[in-house]
């Protein structure tokens, strides 16, 4: 009886019995709300009011610092799976459309929220935080949306998602932005330089470093670790880069993130995302309920005007700025306003930077319950923003004067002229960034060097001779990089032929030689006295005159390693994204034939998917073997990736039409080893004729998948269709093939 009194006496720590209380009331709350069909994260910020201090009829959490302590752990996390699922590279292929499009948003809702902010009668501070948070869409929220209608393989959520991808970029930078205004209390220009230079620098080095060994560890050790050693060491990686960014000025969750985004571009990143995901879902619902926590009802009253207004500003706000950024990269109108309508909700990203603006005791307290509010309210609509994006868009369309609407698909059809780059923008791109990333990889060897290696041999006689050999001879192929190696040689060339063009050509060499001969005085003159250090100088270049082809091999070697690395995932792994093949609705798709099939075995004249759907079929792939523009008597065999090209709709029903027949739902797989080409016809001897007629099919090898004719579109014609004289035609087909054939 004595044991059974003691073991009853033992305190249990606040700590443990607040996270108890947490997970249960965030696992009733979400199952409710799952059964409602509504999003989680609304689940997680009512369980958060249940369990917090203002919710009176319910258990409390006693040790709330803890909890925020388990919260910014749980952001961490957040971050470092947001970086998991980005990388460099797909921020590279979004290109201008996804740019524009987030640009845009962020421009207009910043501008929107500071005057908004400052109508209420708001301090600055709180106006630019608020314009910051409403300029954030949620990347959660649209996902999950996203996946719950099945719309993840229409055209617009590729742009929606590559927008996202933005402006996860422009929340971190603007995060780095908001701290340095937060500590200097002031506007200051040259300090916003000094951040973005400083935050340029870093982001630089990490991800060069970071590319450079990384995936190179994970794939040595590959053999070596189990999934618990994974898990480990990617969480380890996580926290260092956290701490090194905490170290340099920079938010803890600026380094999960970037760590998150280097590990994306190895071969071990799907799976680190599936061992990551639960610790993450874990620590990221005690975020969401500690953002719940914060919930003060009173507040909300008192403020219910703001909220109220606020919500409308996003709603509106971000969709019509969204559809407007979208039109003006080149997108349709409906997509224009599907992507719009998508993005009109804020969430994660808005509740860290009003966050941070709690942290540093910059933003009124009221701030973060009106931020919440909103972000519960817009994240409810957002299905319903999506789902009626559509009917809207029609309604739209005939709305609109029609001039408008021609006007659109004519700037839209158009925007791929729009988009094509002179030489001179080539080469002055391709220096440019040699000259940053080199000037960058070669300041941080200088700053290390001066800062730790020089320190430990100081003392010695010839210590600064040792220290400066070092670090020229670390240095040296990056120097020689940086001077000679030849970048954009066919721009440069076709430049060079035209005597106008030499000498500014020359001027760009000479500036990277003077710049590298800089760098070397630099570096010698922090070693060593100015006599001395000219001597040196003097050594040094000789020796770089005397070795080229040496420093040649090396810097090709760092190059290649570099290189594969960064390139290694997609060798290894199928490319799922959605193509693109034009501003139309129409794109391509590839699905997977499963191997139980109805459809197997038979041609593509007797399944007759033309004619039932509307779309062509561009290619099969066998296994290794490509098939591109099959015949009619080409068969279906299981396992082969048919890529085909539709609209929407055509798309899904064409899905809906392969789940009834095959026992495997297949998975849509995106990829394509075909191009896309817009011809003009003029003066070509197949106007007058239909498109059978014409030859176009056999000569080159491909199918004419859309007509633009007097400003209207008609995708995937009949091949009765008569050509015309003004007739745009769009051809899908192997690339040599077409190009021979506009040769003719």
């Amino acid at each position: 009886m004595s044991i059974f009194l003691a073991a009853s006496a033992v305190h249990l720590p606040d700590l443990i019995s607040d996270l108890g209380l947490i997970l249960i009331t965030a696992a009733i709350a979400v199952l409710l709300f799952k059964m409602l069909k509504q999003p989680l994260v609304l689940g997680y910020l009512v369980a958060g009011f249940l369990a917090g201090s203002e919710f009176d009829f319910f258990p409390t959490v006693q040790d709330v610092n803890s909890v925020k302590v388990w919260a910014e752990i749980g952001v961490i996390f957040l971050l470092f799976s947001l970086g998991l699922e980005f990388s460099f590279k797909k921020l590279m292929k979004v290109g201008g459309t996804a740019s524009i499009t987030a640009l845009t948003q962020i421009i207009t809702m910043v501008s929107i929220g500071f005057f908004v902010g400052q109508m209420l009668g708001w301090n600055k501070m709180n106006s630019i935080f608020l314009g910051v948070i409403l300029s954030i869409s949620s990347t959660t929220i649209i996902l999950k949306t996203f996946d719950e209608l099945g719309v993840k393989s229409q055209k617009f959520a590729g742009n929606v998602i590559g927008s996202l991808i933005v402006q996860d970029i422009i929340a971190i930078l603007m995060m780095v932005l908001l701290s340095t205004i937060a500590v200097s209390q002031q506007f200051s220009g040259m300090e916003l330089v000094f951040s973005v230079l400083k935050l340029v620098f870093f982001l630089t080095i990490w991800f060069v470093v970071g590319i450079f060994f990384i995936p190179t560890l994970l794939q040595k050790a590959k053999h070596l670790l189990t999934d618990e050693m994974m898990l480990i060491i990617s969480l380890a990686l996580c926290l260092l880069m956290v701490i090194f960014a905490a170290n340099v000025g920079f938010s803890p969750a600026l380094g999960a993130f970037i760590m998150g985004s280097i590990i994306a571009e190895t071969t071990q990143a799907e799976h680190i995302e599936h061992l990551v995901k639960p610790v993450k879902d874990l620590f990221g619902a005690v975020f969401f309920v500690s953002v719940g926590m914060l919930i003060n009802p009173d507040t909300l009253v008192e403020y219910a005007l703001p909220v109220a207004i606020l919500t409308l500003v996003v709603i509106f706000g971000q969709s019509i700025s969204s559809t407007i950024g979208s039109l003006l990269s080149g997108q349709p109108l409906k997509q224009s306003i599907q992507a719009g309508m998508s993005l009109s909700q804020i969430g994660e990203f808005s509740f860290i930077i009003a966050t941070l603006g709690s942290t540093l005791k910059v933003t009124s307290d009221f701030l973060y319950p009106i931020v919440v509010a909103v972000s519960a309210i817009t994240t409810f609509t957002t299905p319903f923003m999506v789902k009626y994006a559509v009917p809207f868009s029609d309604f739209l369309e005939k709305k609109l004067p029609k001039r408008w609407v021609k006007r659109i698909k004519l700037y839209s059809s158009n925007t791929e002229e729009i988009k094509s780059e002179s030489n001179w923008r080539i080469v002055l791109r391709s220096y440019l960034t040699q000259v940053i990333i080199h000037s960058i990889i070669i300041i941080a060897i200088i700053l290390l060097s001066s800062n730790y290696l020089l320190p430990l041999v100081k003392d010695s006689k010839s210590g600064n001779i040792i220290a400066a050999l070092i670090t020229i001879i670390i240095l040296s192929p990056f120097l020689w990089a940086l001077s000679l190696r030849r970048v954009a040689v066919k721009q440069v060339q076709i430049l060079i032929e035209e005597k106008k063009h030499q000498g500014p050509i020359i001027m760009l060499v000479f500036f990277r030689i003077a710049l590298t001969l800089f760098y070397i005085g630099f570096v010698l003159n922090t070693f060593f006295s100015a006599g001395i250090a000219f001597i040196a100088f003097l050594v040094a270049v000789s020796a770089y005159i005397v070795f080229p082809k040496k420093l040649h091999a090396i810097y090709q070697k760092i190059e290649t390693h570099f290189m594969s690395n960064l390139n290694n995932r997609e060798i290894k792994k199928e490319n799922k994204r959605q193509s693109t093949l034009s501003p139309w609705d129409g794109h391509m798709t590839e699905f997977e034939i499963a191997r139980e099939s109805n459809l197997a075995g038979k041609t593509l004249q007797e399944l007759a998917i033309r004619e039932q759907f509307g779309i062509n079929i561009a290619s099969i792939k066998r296994g290794d073997i490509m098939i591109n523009i099959p015949t009619r008597t080409e068969r279906i065999f299981p396992g082969d990736e048919i890529s085909i090209i539709g609209t929407d709709d055509q798309v899904k029903d064409f899905k809906v039409f392969l789940d009834k027949n095959e026992i495997d739902i297949p998975e849509i797989v995106d990829e394509t080893n075909i191009i896309l080409q817009k011809i003009e016809l003029k003066n070509r001897v197949c106007i007058g004729k239909t498109i059978r007629e014409s030859g176009i099919r056999e000569n080159t090898h491909g199918i004419i998948v859309g007509v633009e004719r007097n400003g209207k579109r008609i995708l995937n014609p009949e091949s009765h269709l008569t050509l015309q004289e003004s007739d745009v035609l769009w051809i899908a087909g192997e690339k040599k093939k077409i190009a021979e054939f506009l040769m003719k």
